[in-house]
């Protein structure tokens, strides 16, 4: 039976929430972001106050082994996103994160967790993590049409920061109220809403995949096919900046909270502040009907001047105002690049190309976060906030070279001096016999249009 007549009803930012499998998907994954983003706080605060007297650069080193390891394990990942059943790899990931967390837990409760300790199992979520991310992320895929995949991704988006916005509150809260360690326990219960989420999903629903191959040579097809996509390259580059130099807003934020005497509750509260215009973001690009490379752009300067901004604010809630456009410009770029990258990129090599994306965006931060916090300590958190939004700048500036040089930025010739963007893909032409196993020769680039783009 057509769901037209339901589409017509719902509203157009929400049409993927009428797929069966994305709905559950979807509420599972809320619950579950609320409690991440809970143990996350909860992890930084003690990283920072517990376990040290207000080390942020021991803080950066624990993000550095959390989010390092996508960047390490890139290959072994993607390949895996693309060989294996993604609802099998996430159901063993969501289990072991769950394992680790009540692991975390029970070490906090009893008193003998240590740095060290500390600094080990954020390694080992950052190793499930690489597993989980790319799977994840490709899982969309699988569970809608390639035409509400946009909407789909920044829906997602949206369900992480509607988390964001709950999560840390709740977390800084418990932590006052009952301690770090309770936090990780309620953190390791949302856990069982994804996993009975992954097991109601209707197997027989969802889309049908394309194999990729199982030699080691499909694993380098992946990091060819990047480079063989200017674009694609060019929006990397701009994530890998941002990432690595300005999205360390847990050491931003906590040390901020500190330098206007606010405590565990008060850094919470600005980690679900800038949810807000997170949430916001993700809203307003799930109303776009495609992903756009001049929305990365915009938004990528867009973030370098609000964390300037914030970064000259005198007082604590200004500088809580201010983080709500941080948060805004953040997930208007990341989401857009996302979607981007999932609708032009070959369905063969989408988990590779993913695992490459989120190598870049997660494995940056062991690059940026310990040089954030040398600099918070060594010169204040509001001059590594001022490098963060410099870095900001910087991609937007190089997202604007390259649409000068390829040709898209040209002038209306309708007006004098109206500029336009073409938003035409090019799309690396790939082998229709041998989808995975391509070399140089066998690729070129010609204009497509994706679903939305026009008829024809």
């Amino acid at each position: 039976m057509s769901d037209a007549p339901a589409r017509r009803r719902i509203s157009p930012m929400f049409r993927s929430l009428l797929t069966y499998n994305y709905r559950t998907w979807f509420l599972g994954a809320v619950i579950s972001n609320i409690g991440g983003w809970m143990q996350a706080t909860a992890q930084d605060w003690v990283v920072l106050t517990e376990l040290t007297d207000n080390d942020a650069t021991a803080m950066g080193a624990t993000m550095a082994l959390q989010f390092g390891p996508p960047l390490v394990l890139v290959s072994v990942t993607g390949w895996v996103a693309d060989r294996f059943e993604r609802r099998k790899i996430l159901l063993a990931t969501q289990s072991t994160l769950m394992v680790l967390a009540v692991g975390v837990a029970v070490l906090l409760l009893t008193g003998v967790m240590t740095l060290p300790l500390m600094l080990g199992f954020a390694a080992a979520f950052g190793v499930t993590n690489a597993f989980d991310a790319p799977a994840r992320q490709a899982f969309v895929s699988d569970v809608v049409s390639m035409e509400d995949t946009p909407n789909a991704v920044a829906l997602n988006s949206a369900s992480f920061n509607m988390a964001r916005l709950i999560g840390p509150a709740i977390g800084g809260v418990l932590i006052v109220a009952l301690g770090s360690g309770w936090v990780f326990i309620a953190n390791a219960v949302t856990f069982l809403a994804m996993l009975v989420a992954l097991m109601l999903i209707r197997r027989s629903e969802l889309m049908p995949r394309a194999k990729g191959g199982k030699s080691t040579a499909g694993l380098a097809a992946g990091f060819r096919y990047v480079f063989s996509r200017p674009d694609l390259l060019v929006v990397f580059i701009m994530v890998f900046l941002v990432g690595a130099f300005g999205m360390n807003f847990p050491i931003f934020a906590s040390t901020m909270a500190l330098e206007f005497d606010q405590g565990a509750d008060g850094y919470g509260l600005l980690s679900s502040v800038l949810a807000i215009g997170s949430l916001t973001g993700a809203l307003l690009v799930a109303r776009r009907d495609r992903a756009r490379v001049r929305v990365i752009v915009i938004s990528a300067a867009g973030f370098g001047v609000a964390s300037i901004a914030s970064a000259l604010m005198p007082s604590y809630w200004a500088y809580a105002a201010v983080l709500i456009f941080v948060g805004f410009s953040t997930v208007s770029m990341l989401t857009t690049a996302n979607g981007y990258v999932q609708t032009t990129t070959d369905a063969a090599l989408r988990g590779r190309v993913l695992a490459l994306y989120m190598a870049v965006l997660m494995g940056s931060t062991p690059i940026g976060a310990p040089i954030a916090g040398w600099i918070a300590d060594a010169f204040g958190p509001r001059a590594a906030i001022t490098v963060g939004g410099t870095a900001g700048l910087v991609a937007g500036a190089i997202g604007v070279g390259w649409m000068l040089w390829s040709g898209r930025l040209h002038r209306n010739e309708r007006t004098r001096f109206l500029l336009t963007l073409d938003e035409t893909r090019p799309m690396s032409v790939i082998r229709a016999m041998d989808p995975v196993a391509f070399d140089d020769r066998s690729t070129s680039t010609v204009p497509i249009r994706l679903p939305h783009e026009g008829k024809g």
